[in-house]
């Protein structure tokens, strides 16, 4: 198809950078940038500096949404061949990988993770992309389908008639709207099995994050994805409530894939009622992480800590409850401490650093209020608890033993360094106290009885299951909750299917 479907419109600029880059070129101000008034700072969280201003472009959505319709009808982007969607994701992800270095650096800048983490989400995000890359040209994507036997027979006749067939078809227009704790692997993840099911995707990343959202549709332009194909939505915090329901309202867009909180993905949900969207939704969790008596507690540890504590303890899939078995608990808590005590937390940008900050200050201030109350209602606390008195969002890393189960931090997604600790006696028990949550995202579970692994696969209410391991999400591999953790699953050759329809075929020849 042709490079330019139509004028292409702006795309969202930096107005302003203050740090550099190896290649400018990602985040370079335009000649002539917006206003400041027209734009939102970005801040540092380990500083609480501002690092660049990008233009709010919340006024605009329903012209990039226009811009993407034409390029899914009027450019013909729908009809492209799987091959050539191939091509164009890997030359795009060949990109990332060479400007991998720049990237990291930029999510580390905005959402303050560790630059190893950093550079693991860019290798996870390509990992999707190579993924959806192959499946853009099998029989599951855009242009594919199946043949069945005809259910019809001709009349005076046995024999069958006509032939009966579905086809599958990208949806077309999809709003995407994707979190700040993971600014690369959340949107990719969206956006790489919608192109190679042949849709228009529109992104709108977080108001904390867009930097990375911005750079890497500058490498989407380089590698020649059309106009229209990828368009970003940057807006700050008081106008995203603008963006969203333009999203869910306009009549262009067939489809809605959202990551983030359960009190914004019900909204989204009711918005997207009128115009009867699909939506794919991945919201909030309260992991647990259990430990049984049998576990070997070398992998439980590096198990806990690994799931705990990546990202400062701000991912959906985050172990927040800890059950831990009575015979063993005095055990693992003092191992555990142990570990974590060995934590270093400060800026991302140190090479030596494993905990981060928090994304806000508001953030930062509802972890430690969590915390107090848990305190008052008989926690105990084994180690951390604080705020850092320190420039930035910083909170030691902490763990609570003997935790009430009515309390907040038991109840609730923490979105911190904290570790809430209760002790279960037997596996009903364990089973119950794991299940006893509205949400329903992931259950992590240390042990060595196969027997109760494949028992606690059936009964436990979740949409991910580790088996002594802390961090399973793969590209090869289902995502996705159940309960008011979600709705649709991304990843693995399913992930495409919440991108295409199915239309029925019936050729009477």
């Amino acid at each position: 198809m042709a490079r330019s479907i139509a004028a292409a419109f702006a795309k969202a600029t930096v107005t302003s950078l203050s740090f550099p880059l190896r290649n400018p070129a990602l985040l370079l101000p335009p000649p002539s940038p917006p206003l400041k008034s027209l734009s939102f700072p970005v801040l540092n969280p380990a500083t609480g500096s501002t690092i660049a201003y990008v233009e709010d472009r919340s006024k605009d959505a329903s012209k990039s949404i226009a811009l993407a319709r034409n390029a899914f009808e009027v450019g013909n982007w729908r009809d492209t061949s799987g091959v050539y969607r191939s091509k164009l994701l890997n030359r795009w992800s060949m990109l990332i990988e060479e400007n991998k270095d720049d990237l990291a650096a930029i999510m580390t800048m905005e959402s303050g993770k560790p630059i190893q983490e950093s550079y693991a989400e860019i290798g996870y995000g390509i990992s999707y992309m190579e993924f959806y890359a192959a499946e853009a040209v099998r029989p599951t994507a855009n242009g594919g389908g199946f043949i069945v036997p005809s259910p019809f027979q001709k009349r005076d006749s046995n024999d069958s008639k006509g032939i009966a067939m579905a086809l599958r078809q990208g949806v077309g227009v999809c709003g995407i709207i994707t979190p700040w704790n993971f600014p690369f692997g959340m949107f990719i993840r969206k956006v790489a099995p919608a192109i190679a099911a042949g849709c228009t995707t529109v992104v709108k990343p977080s108001e904390c994050t867009p930097l990375t959202a911005i750079a890497v549709q500058s490498l989407a332009q380089q590698a020649g994805l059309p106009d229209g194909v990828f368009e970003v939505i940057t807006s700050d915090r008081s106008n995203s409530v603008v963006v969203g329901k333009e999203f869910c309202s306009n009549e262009d867009i067939k489809k809605i894939s959202f990551t983030g909180s359960t009190r914004v993905g019900k909204m989204l949900m009711k918005q997207s009622s009128d115009t009867v969207k699909r939506v794919s939704l991945e919201l909030g969790g309260n992991a647990a992480f259990i430990v049984f008596e049998d576990a070997n507690l070398e992998t439980a540890i590096d198990a806990a800590v690994a799931s705990k504590f990546r990202n400062a303890g701000q991912t959906c899939v985050c172990a927040d409850r800890f059950l831990v078995h009575e015979s063993i608990y005095n055990e693992f808590v003092e191992k555990f401490v142990d570990a974590v005590n060995k934590l270093k937390v400060g800026d991302g940008m140190d090479g030596d650093t494993s905990v981060g900050p928090l994304i806000t200050e508001d953030a930062l201030l509802s972890v430690d209020e969590k915390v107090k109350e848990a305190l008052k209602e008989g926690a105990n606390l084994l180690t951390g608890g604080k705020v850092i008195e320190s420039p930035g969002n910083f909170f030691e890393p902490t763990i609570l033993g003997e935790v009430n189960r009515k309390s907040r931090i038991w109840n609730m997604e923490t979105f911190g360094p904290v570790a809430a600790i209760s002790q279960f006696s037997d596996d009903d028990d364990a089973i119950s106290t794991a299940n006893d949550t509205r949400y329903g995202l992931a259950t992590y579970v240390m042990t060595k009885d196969m027997n109760r692994v494949f028992n606690l696969a059936k009964r436990l209410d979740n949409g991910l299951l580790g088996i002594n391991e802390g961090v399973i999400s793969s590209a090869y591999a289902p995502f996705g909750g159940v309960k008011e953790s979600g709705i649709g699953r991304e990843g693995s050759s399913i992930g495409i299917d919440e991108y295409v329809e199915t239309k029925y075929v019936f050729i009477n020849h």
